[in-house]
């Protein structure tokens, strides 16, 4: 069982899942570096990942990659960032770009069944008004001074733009995430996540969109990760406030030190992140492989299984990840627990904190009999 915050429901819910879930995360705007605030939504969604497959679930993930009207493309850059933060590809990486058929199609349903209507200068918008559930995600409502129809296609010309039935031109901000989760999840998503900043208006739009083309609730659960500081201050171009994973190793630390302090802060909770805090992080990271490396010259022995089923209490009671640190923290100190299998521990809960904490010993985990790796 995994129990998880959604942001729909507005409290802690059991997910209830089948041998394979489907996760879709909204990917990274490629126009730019990703910087060390954008990377926190990504290690969330591989740790729900992480969490859901130590559960035998088989996971089928989609992210897209959101590159319509970007001349510059840092798409390499991101990934490359996320290899360095243990972070899982996606099965699906769909670009907006190479999906304009699929978004066209879904804009001319939605103007079909009546929940949107084209303007005379080719715009086409989505009718607030005919989806009476908008605002569920948000709190917005119709009748608030804030939300309004929105443009699901846009008249204009050039190298970035499209024929349609409307003319030539390109897609709204919010509709291609639509289209890419309908086209390469179904019509059934269980959990769709994503960092706090996008519940409104990119969420509740593409909630309203999806459910009114297919007449029914397309995402089960949303999961929203709070807002990363630094320095007490947003995470901005526009701040002058923006740092890279790049940054983290040109300082000399460890770039799995940023995941370290990502999980030792609930995701649900904002991180105002410090160079302090990183350095801490990295300590921490060098101090556990160090541990490791000296456990494996000991003998073997079963493994501290009480300390590891705690841990893995917490990451299915919301991802508590600072409790499960908390554990893993005890185990290290505690010396009625032998060397061997504190070893066997650490390797083990490895698997789903993406740490590399053999990384000095090159020593794969080994499991109880009967257990397999999903």
């Amino acid at each position: 069982m995994l129990r998880i915050h959604d942001t729909r429901a507005g409290q802690v819910v059991p997910v209830q899942f089948g041998r394979l879930v489907r996760i879709y995360t909204c990917g990274p705007a490629v126009h730019r570096r990703a910087h060390v605030g954008d990377l926190r939504t990504y290690v969330l969604s591989d740790l729900v990942r992480r969490v859901l497959e130590r559960r035998r679930a088989r996971v089928l993930a989609c992210q897209d990659i959101s590159d319509l009207g970007h001349p510059t493309d840092y798409a390499a850059a991101f990934r490359a960032d996320a290899t360095a933060l243990n972070i899982r590809p996606p099965e699906h990486e769909p670009r907006a770009s190479e999906n304009v058929e699929p978004i066209v199609e879904l804009i001319a349903r939605l103007v079909e069944r009546g929940h949107a209507y084209a303007a005379p200068d080719g715009s086409v918008f989505f009718d607030v008004r005919t989806f009476p559930g908008y605002g569920e995600l948000s709190g917005e409502r119709p009748e608030e001074p804030r939300p309004a129809d929105w443009a699901l296609w846009e008249p204009g010309d050039g190298e970035a733009a499209w024929d349609s039935p409307w003319g030539r031109g390109f897609p709204g901000p919010h509709v291609a995430c639509s289209a890419m989760s309908l086209r390469f999840l179904g019509p059934a998503v269980d959990l769709h996540l994503g960092g706090i900043d996008r519940r409104f208006p990119h969420h509740e739009d593409e909630r309203a969109q999806s459910d009114a083309v297919t007449g029914h609730e397309v995402v089960r659960h949303w999961v929203h990760g709070e807002r990363l500081l630094f320095d007490g201050r947003e995470m901005a171009e526009s701040a002058g406030n923006v740092v890279l994973l790049s940054d983290v190793t040109a300082a000399g630390l460890d770039p799995l030190a940023v995941r370290m302090a990502f999980l030792e802060h609930h995701y649900r909770r904002p991180l105002d992140l410090t160079w302090d805090t990183l350095r801490a992080a990295d300590g921490t990271l060098r101090r556990w492989r160090s541990r490791v490396a000296a456990w494996a010259e000991s003998p073997s022995a079963p493994m501290a299984a009480g300390h590891v089923e705690r841990v893995e209490s917490a990451l299915g009671d919301d991802l508590d990840t600072p409790a499960a640190l908390r554990v893993l923290r005890e185990l290290e100190r505690d010396e009625s627990v032998a060397p061997g299998a504190k070893l066997e521990a650490f390797l083990h809960v490895d698997q789903v904190l993406g740490l590399d904490l053999p990384i000095d010993i090159g020593k794969a985990p080994t499991l109880p009999s009967g257990q397999t790796w999903m």
